[in-house]
């Protein structure tokens, strides 16, 4: 089959099935943004959008509609070529899908639902100390969800990665959406007691070494910086040989900006580096993806909190990676975390009980062995990328193909 797929920082969510579908003999093509640096190993076709931002509560779904106007004028190029996907399956975040059935409205239309916002349950809301209810923030809530509307009702089929994620979205939506995680390479993100990670300022970490992690796209509330932070020092002042290790950039990530010119990251080590041995402390940055692999393998526990929002591919990596995770008692760490089996769930919010939890786990590996090695069955079980998610991914495509 010809299968287009859409995607704005692509290959993103189809890292895994772009190059699936192209191995089992379908042409396949790529429409992304121009300004997308990743590499381009599909043949792609890029449409060219200058970010404005728009003020007012129309603003985000100006922006997005506009997205989509330069896709589609991009795709009408494309089909001036001769190129006729029979299946185009597209992200429907950004906008970019709005319009593709105008120019191909003989092909099958796939929609990746990744989150719906809402007023209640979800992000908005949710941490007191960064937004409060209020019907303007409901108002501004639901001005971002027009776009994410349109995008899903013009989609033949939806798919989203956990039943948490889509179950945020309409009924009358739910009802097209099928639940297909993006898959965990359990062969490759596997344990290995041999590996060592160099900490770019401080020593060579091994396995059995006391480390705790924390890796996230962005330093920032939405994945509970604040939090963690707030309780390490009652952990490493009682674990002195520990270093903590955190992964990510100083942007302001899905979250809003702090005010004035500092970062997530300054505001709140500034909050407790005069109670911390910061020289135990470790901020890294991003970092190439197998040196992330082989930080998580050295570390003794990996803490992952999350609002109720998207859920990281961080955490199932680390579950596949044997690595302790101790999350946040939230809806999408819930569904892939059973507390005391596969890891260990707090709540969100009790820094006194994440302090408490973490050093638990630190001070007798021994007894998290059968959580570690439970953790990495479950991933193999459910969300394996080989025997489970890419040939589920593989029929949704191919599916829609025949269906066309």
């Amino acid at each position: 089959m010809r299968i287009l797929l859409v995607h704005r920082n692509f290959p993103g969510q189809f890292r895994y099935l772009g190059p699936a579908l192209v191995k089992a003999g379908h042409k396949v093509g790529v429409l992304t943004w121009e300004d997308n640096k990743n590499p381009r190993v599909l043949p792609t076709a890029a449409y060219r959008h200058k970010p404005e931002k728009t003020k007012g509560l129309a603003g985000f779904y100006a922006d997005h509609v506009e997205i989509g106007a330069a896709a589609a004028r991009a795709a009408q190029v494309q089909k001036a070529k001769g190129d006729s996907p029979e299946v185009i399956f597209g992200s429907i975040n950004w906008g970019e899908t709005l319009y593709l059935k105008e120019v191909w409205p003989e092909a099958r239309h796939l929609g990746y639902a990744e989150f719906f916002y809402g007023t209640t349950g979800r992000d908005t809301g949710f941490d007191p100390e960064f937004s409060r209810p209020s019907l303007e923030s409901d108002i501004r809530t639901v001005a971002r969800t027009g776009h994410l509307l349109l995008g899903a009702s013009r989609s033949d089929a939806l798919l989203s990665p956990t039943h948490w994620q889509a179950s945020t979205f309409p009924p009358e939506i739910q009802t097209k959406i099928s639940v297909i995680h993006d898959g965990v390479d359990t062969t490759r993100i596997a344990p290995d007691p041999g590996v060592t990670y160099q900490l770019p300022d401080g020593p060579l970490l091994r396995v059995g070494d006391e480390v705790l992690t924390f890796v996230n796209r962005n330093l920032e509330p939405y994945r509970g910086y604040h939090i963690l932070m707030r309780c390490l020092p009652k952990v490493m002042a009682a674990r002195p040989e520990l270093r903590v290790v955190l992964v990510g950039a100083h942007g302001s990530g899905y979250g809003p900006s702090p005010a004035g010119e500092r970062s997530w990251k300054d505001i709140f080590l500034d909050e407790v580096k005069d109670r911390i041995d910061v020289s135990r402390l470790h901020f890294t940055g991003r970092i190439p993806y197998p040196d992330l692999l082989n930080l998580l393998r050295v570390g003794r526990a990996h803490a992952y909190l999350s609002y109720p929002f998207v859920l990281s591919w961080s955490m199932l990596e680390a579950m596949s990676l044997g690595c302790l995770v101790v999350g946040s008692k939230t809806p999408p760490v819930e569904e892939a975390i059973e507390d005391g089996v596969t890891g260990h769930l707090v709540d969100f919010f009790d820094i006194d009980g994440w302090a408490e939890k973490l050093i638990e786990v630190l001070s007798d590996p021994e007894a998290q062995a059968p959580i570690r090695a439970a953790a990495r069955a479950h991933i193999v079980e459910r969300y394996d990328l080989g025997t489970v998610c890419l040939p589920k991914l593989m029929e949704f495509v191919e599916a829609a193909g025949r269906a066309g």
